[in-house]
C-alpha cells in the first residue's frame, strides 16, 4: 500500500511539474512576441520623422512616403494578429530600405545631422527588432520542443496544446543583395 501511494505522489509531482513546465514556456514564447512588438512600436513611432525628413529634402516619390504613412497608420490602429503585424513589419521594413537606398541621389539629405541621427536610431531599431526576433524564435523551439517531444507530447495532447511557428524570412529577404542593382537604381 506504502508503494502505491509513492507512486501516485510521484506521479502527481512530476505531472504538477511537467504541467508548470508547459505553462513557463507558453508564457515565454508570448513573452517574447511582446519584445517583438514593443521594437515594432519603436519603428513606428520613428517613421512619421524619419518620412517627414526625407520629404524636405526629397523629390522622392510621393507614393512611396504615403505608402510608409499608410502602413504605420495600419500598424499603430491595433486590434491585428500577430501573423498580421508580421507582415505589416515585412512590408514597412521593405518599403523604407528601399527609400534609405535611395536618398544617395540626395547629398544635402545625406548631410543632414537630423536625417544622419534618425538613420541611425532607425538601424539601432532594426537590430533590436531582430534581436527580438532570435529570442522569439528560441522561445518557440524551446515550447514546441517541449510539446511534441515524450512524454510532454502526451500532456500537451491532453491540453490541446499547439506548436507555435517561428518566424522565417521570405524567399526575397534570403536573396544577395546586389551592390550594382542598389547603385543603379
Amino acid at each position: 500500500m506504502l508503494i502505491v501511494a509513492i507512486i501516485i505522489i510521484l506521479a502527481l509531482v512530476f505531472g504538477i511539474s511537467f504541467y508548470n513546465g508547459l505553462i513557463r514556456k507558453r508564457n515565454q514564447v508570448t513573452n517574447a512576441f511582446s519584445a517583438i512588438d514593443v521594437m515594432l512600436k519603436k519603428r513606428y513611432d520613428l517613421l512619421p520623422n524619419l518620412v517627414e525628413t526625407v520629404k524636405q529634402y526629397t523629390n522622392y516619390e510621393e507614393g512611396v512616403l504615403t505608402k510608409i504613412t499608410n502602413l504605420r497608420s495600419q500598424a499603430a490602429a491595433g486590434q491585428l494578429s500577430n501573423q498580421e503585424k508580421l507582415d505589416l513589419d515585412k512590408q514597412i521594413g521593405k518599403a523604407v530600405s528601399g527609400m534609405m537606398i535611395s536618398v544617395e541621389n540626395y547629398p544635402d539629405l545625406k548631410a543632414n545631422q537630423n536625417f544622419l541621427n534618425l538613420q541611425s536610431t532607425w538601424t539601432e531599431s532594426e537590430e533590436q527588432i531582430a534581436a527580438a526576433r532570435r529570442n522569439y524564435n528560441a522561445s518557440v523551439t524551446n515550447y514546441n520542443n517541449a510539446i511534441m517531444m515524450f512524454p510532454g507530447s502526451i500532456f500537451a495532447g491532453m491540453l490541446s496544446y499547439q506548436p507555435v511557428a517561428v518566424i522565417e524570412n521570405t524567399v526575397e529577404e534570403r536573396q544577395n543583395i546586389s551592390a550594382k542593382d542598389l547603385f543603379n537604381s
